[in-house]
């Protein structure tokens, strides 16, 4: 699991992270308020959602 920061613009650690093999965002991907959420990560979806 990694965790970024936001900033004005998102930095090729971020974009690449969130890419998969085809170039696409990997699925699933969800949005939450400022919260964005790429791939699945059962702790991470636990530490948003409780």
């Amino acid at each position: 699991m990694s965790t970024f920061s936001p900033g004005v613009k998102p930095n090729d650690e971020v974009v690449e992270a969130m890419l998969g093999p085809t170039g696409n965002l990997r699925a699933p991907t969800l949005v939450s308020g400022k919260t964005v959420l790429v791939g699945f990560n059962e702790e991470a979806y636990r530490s948003v959602f409780g």
